[in-house]
């Protein structure tokens, strides 16, 4: 079950808000903790014991740690706690990914395992892991209560997609949190903008892209359309599903960190990646990067701490050499920024700044879209000539005439001039009455024409599902 589904937003949603809001306060948490069951459930019944498993294993250990702390045997609680979570993860999302690659390099024969990937387990792991950290850290303190931590881990608004929602930072709200109509209307208006996002601009975008590699008559423009769609899709549909994550947590009375901060508006890839995904890059910063010394060493040490950091950015996205490329390559983006690069940045036009940016995040799409190399090395060699195929074809042009609206509502969209332009309205005195009116109205049409979307039947992916 998908955010982005009829079942979801028409059915599931609102007999769980109803039974949330008939529930006495003391006892929400159950209908919470029940309902997320039942939301994986719903999405992945044969893995449904392992999100329990997962929980349990953290619960028991951060009592231990909690109850031997400062003493070695806390230490080896937290040490145990880490490698059975990895453990599962790395048995689950890349068994078939190591034994492929032993027989490669060692020219064996195992028989490659048909492991199946649990939805949301890269997520799910990493909450769980940041939970036991945190205890034994002091930053928080263990749950008595298994339903606490079932809670927080089992979470559906967040569940299988992020944002990465740390358990200090809503520690307190699992226990007491505050409800109200202005918070819940916030809540909604922000779950219908991600609806809309995810809907009418990444599946839209999602059909040209999809055609890329099948399209019967390629040409030069054909490949560029789908790399730039390809750009504005992902962006689009998992801010959108953020969106619509942190609008959930608000109906709940939960205040989820933000994911996406207008990332292509950037000067540079240390800037964009301090706006994309950014609860990633938090749990990454906090949880690897400062405790292998961060920027507190030498020279080379931190080039290597920046390296290893992206390359297990990379391999967290997917097992594919293409996702540890395309995260050494922003490793190796950083290192050079850090090193002249941002330096060079400030002294040029902001212009050729998001040129630069937008050109990396261009190219390193492409590589982050295709899982096979010789699918990626294709779509670079269309990109820039190197086919047997004309600059421009028919199709490409019909497809640029049909997409070239979306692609400048998309590209509008990834700025904050939407919000700015909202914002003065909110404030003129001429309009400051009719605003709220308008918002209103402009929502409840979007939530039509989403809907209409949705029961047309029309193409309806979501890309992080496989992370």
């Amino acid at each position: 079950m998908v955010f982005s589904s009829i079942s979801f937003i028409y059915y599931f949603l609102p007999v769980v808000l109803l039974l949330y809001a008939a529930t006495p306060y003391r006892y929400k948490n159950i209908t919470l903790f029940v309902s997320s069951l039942i939301f994986y459930f719903a999405g992945e019944p044969v893995f449904f014991l392992l999100l329990i498993l997962s929980s349990i294993i953290d619960y028991t250990h951060s009592r231990t740690i909690e109850r031997y702390r400062g003493t070695p045997k806390a230490k080896r609680a937290l040490v145990r706690s880490i490698v059975m979570n990895l453990g599962l993860l790395v048995f689950f999302k890349y068994g078939n990914f190591i034994v492929d690659n032993l027989n490669t390099l060692l020219s064996l024969n195992i028989d490659i395992p048909d492991i199946p990937l649990p939805i949301g387990i890269s997520f799910f792991t990493f909450q769980t892991m940041s939970y036991t950290i945190d205890v034994y850290r002091g930053q928080a303190k263990a749950k008595k209560s298994f339903l606490g931590v079932g809670t927080f881990v089992a979470l559906f608004p967040q569940l299988i997609a992020g944002p990465i929602v740390r358990y200090k930072s809503v520690e307190k709200e699992l226990t007491q949190r505050v409800h109200s109509l202005n918070l819940f209307g916030e809540g909604v208006s922000r779950f219908v903008v991600g609806l809309g996002k995810k809907v009418l601009l990444a599946n839209t975008l999602a059909v040209l892209v999809e055609k890329t590699l099948s399209v019967s008559d390629p040409s030069v423009l054909q490949y560029w359309l789908g790399a730039i769609g390809f750009v504005f899709q992902i962006y689009f549909d998992f801010s959108g599903y953020s969106d619509m994550a942190i609008g959930l947590g608000k109906m709940f009375g939960f205040h989820f960190p933000e994911n996406f901060h207008y990332p292509y508006m950037a000067r540079s890839i240390t800037d964009f990646w301090r706006r994309w995904h950014m609860s990633l890059g938090q749990w990454f910063r906090d949880y690897v990067y400062i405790p292998l010394g961060g920027n507190r060493v030498t020279k080379k040490r931190w080039f290597l701490n920046i390296l290893i950091v992206w390359f297990l950015t990379g391999l967290w996205h997917g097992a594919s050499w293409n996702y540890v490329l395309w995260g050494v390559l922003f490793g190796a983006v950083l290192i050079f920024e850090k090193f002249v690069g941002l330096k060079w940045l400030q002294k040029i036009p902001k212009i050729f700044c998001h040129a630069y940016v937008l050109g990396i995040v261009l190219v390193s799409f492409v590589i982050f879209k295709y899982e096979s190399t010789q699918d990626m090395l294709e779509v670079f060699r269309g990109m820039f000539g190197q086919l047997d195929i004309p600059l421009v074809s028919r199709e490409s042009m019909m497809d640029l005439r049909q997409y070239i609206v979306t692609f400048l509502i998309a590209g509008i969209g990834t700025t904050s001039w939407p919000k700015r332009w909202a914002q003065t309205l909110s404030r003129s005195n001429t309009l400051k009455k009719l605003y709220s009116p308008i918002a209103v109205i402009s929502l409840f049409m979007l939530m039509m024409m989403t809907t209409g979307y949705l029961v047309d039947g029309s193409f309806n992916p979501f890309l992080y599902f496989r992370f």
